[in-house]
């Protein structure tokens, strides 16, 4: 890992990001490149970096306190009429300089986890019964859905599975049965290298789509590096 690589993937984000330099965190979670990877070897603090890539570091890039994170997510919510997926909440952090990554979030956990926060939150304070209301639907539904038996048309899984020198990002109730079914038509092995577990199956899967988007070969297929495939395997939950 270069300083040279690592200050163009600065400027190449910031680019994507409207002009505006990513927060350490999110730049983790777009590149791939850790910490470790410049801390002490390039640069004594993120700043430093942001600044020699010919930016201004975002004001916005401190930890957000867990009112303000409930606030924006609210505003999200009731813009939308309803709780936000991840590839909403993705697109705002995009758009609105202000919006948190949902990166930011799963500090909370599961988002049923942080669903169960905000309505806590939420019903001491007058004017927030919309908020509750929905807490509580999305609540039922998670119940609900863990109850009643998995069915093939509704996938809650993205995996990396790996034939060869290339990836494959696709999603299934089943990534261990898509690996046999696939695997019987491959001249080579076919074995699963990550799982991402997700309630925005189709959201999630076309991130990883975009974000590797460059180094797409055919179809769902892409020819990864190893910070690529170790960026997709740090998720558990998206």
């Amino acid at each position: 890992m270069t300083k040279e690589h690592i200050l163009r993937e600065i400027q190449r984000t910031a680019e994507q990001n409207g002009g505006a330099p990513l927060g350490r965190m999110r730049f983790l979670t777009e590149t791939g490149i850790r910490e470790a990877d410049w801390l002490g070897k390039f640069w004594a603090r993120w700043g430093d970096a942001v600044r020699e890539a010919g930016y201004e570091p975002n004001k916005f890039q401190q930890r957000f306190g867990d009112e303000f994170l409930f606030e924006k997510y609210i505003e999200l919510t009731r813009a939308l009429g309803r709780l936000p997926t991840i590839g909403e909440t993705l697109l705002r952090s995009r758009t609105d300089r202000r919006f948190p990554h949902p990166r930011t979030f799963y500090r909370f956990g599961l988002k049923t986890q942080f669903v169960q926060k905000l309505a806590e939150h939420c019903r001491p304070r007058k004017g927030f019964q919309d908020i509750v209301r929905l807490c509580e639907e999305h609540a039922v539904r998670a119940k609900l859905t863990r109850r009643r038996l998995p069915r093939e048309n509704e996938p809650d899984a993205i995996y990396l599975m790996k034939s060869g020198k290339f990836y494959k990002i696709g999603r299934s109730k089943a990534p261990g049965r898509r690996a046999y079914d696939l695997g019987i038509q491959l001249p080579e092995r076919l074995t699963v290298v990550h799982v991402i577990r997700t309630d925005d199956p189709a959201g999630v899967e076309a991130y990883w789509h975009k974000r590797f988007a460059a180094k797409r070969r055919n179809g769902e297929w892409f020819d990864l590096s190893l910070s690529d495939v170790a960026a997709f395997k740090r998720r558990k939950f998206m």
